[in-house]
């Protein structure tokens, strides 16, 4: 079992509240991903989930069982840090068992373990190595390695993928979303990175100035965004976001439109414009022009399309895809 819930959480740091009564419930198994801007707030929750930081005030209760006063090493977390924070004196096979061994496990125990996670990691070939040896993407294995070998009720995940080169990214990630699928474990992650909380969550926490902007499944927030804040944040390209007033709108303060919702044609359509510059990107066609209506407006097409700079174009939103938000930034509901 690996059931998270935090009630009324607030973390200041003298008299700057990072926290603003946070509360959140995670269910057994769910891989749950803080995501938002930096200072947001989301490594200072992960800490205070982990017990590296002090909550100010509020309640963490893992199993159902209060923690707030618990310390780390008995909280029946592992955590994985951005850094990797391996000892470079060890080889991969001590690196990974550690933990355990000052735990006061028996070596039996050990050799068990670091042998199960590592044939799961891919590791075998490199446990005599050091941690000189390996790539980036390899360390971070091991210290993925060496929480497995815990048995933890949590993983926690802080920008694990951050020291890691593009291509390196996007493998580790289809390791980690392997790895969650094979342990059915609880784990929660913290990234910057909209495309790990999109492609790796079940379910997304949007935070911004230390508190929840909204809960729900990558689709949710990319198809229901709760407000302005979560809609600008969800997608890439982000949304467009046009003065309601601008499109004779009458019962909102800003319509939006994703990128990829918009099409272009050199005949007809809604809003006139020109090409103000245009990225090619073999998958995609990513246009920014400029209308009279809605100011700097930015298309995605998919595939690759002719247009090219000072082209004369026009815009057609899908209708049914437009989103609407009030005075306040929060979304009307049809």
């Amino acid at each position: 079992m690996g059931s998270l819930q935090l009630s009324s959480i607030r973390k200041s740091f003298g008299t700057h509240e990072v926290l603003k009564g946070i509360d959140l419930e995670v269910k057994d198994g769910e891989f749950v991903i803080f995501v938002g801007p930096s200072g947001c707030g989301k490594s200072t929750l992960l800490r205070v989930i982990a017990g590296l930081e002090d909550a100010t005030s509020g309640s963490v209760r893992i199993d159902g069982a209060e923690v707030v006063n618990t310390p780390p090493a008995k909280r029946g977390i592992a955590m994985v840090f951005q850094s990797y924070a391996l000892y470079p004196h060890l080889t991969v096979k001590d690196n990974m068992g550690l933990g355990l061994k000052q735990a006061g496990e028996g070596k039996a125990v050990i050799e068990e373990r670091v042998a199960k996670a590592s044939t799961m990691l891919s590791l075998d070939p490199y446990l005599a190595r050091r941690p000189a040896e390996l790539s980036g993407g390899q360390r971070q294995r091991v210290a993925i390695g060496r929480a497995i070998v815990r048995e933890p009720k949590l993983f926690l995940f802080d920008e694990p993928l951050s020291n890691l080169d593009a291509a390196l990214r996007v493998q580790t990630r289809l390791e980690i979303a392997a790895l969650h699928r094979r342990l059915k474990a609880t784990m929660i992650y913290v990234t910057h990175d909209q495309v790990e909380a999109m492609t790796l969550a079940d379910k997304i926490v949007v935070l911004s100035a230390g508190a929840i902007e909204q809960i729900g499944s990558p689709m949710e927030l990319y198809n229901r965004p709760a407000n302005l804040f979560v809609a600008g944040f969800i997608g890439s390209p982000q949304m467009n976001f046009i003065e309601a007033g601008r499109l004779n709108e009458t019962n909102a303060s800003t319509i939006g439109i994703r990128p990829e919702h918009i099409t272009l044609s050199r005949e007809a359509g809604t809003w006139k414009g020109r090409v103000e510059h245009v990225e090619h990107l073999g998958a995609d066609t990513i246009v920014y022009l400029e209308t009279d209506v809605t100011g700097l407006l930015t298309v995605r097409l998919f595939g690759e399309h002719p247009y090219a700079a000072d082209d004369i174009v026009y815009a057609t939103p899908d209708a049914a895809s437009m989103h609407r938000f009030d005075a306040e930034g929060r979304a009307i509901r049809a």
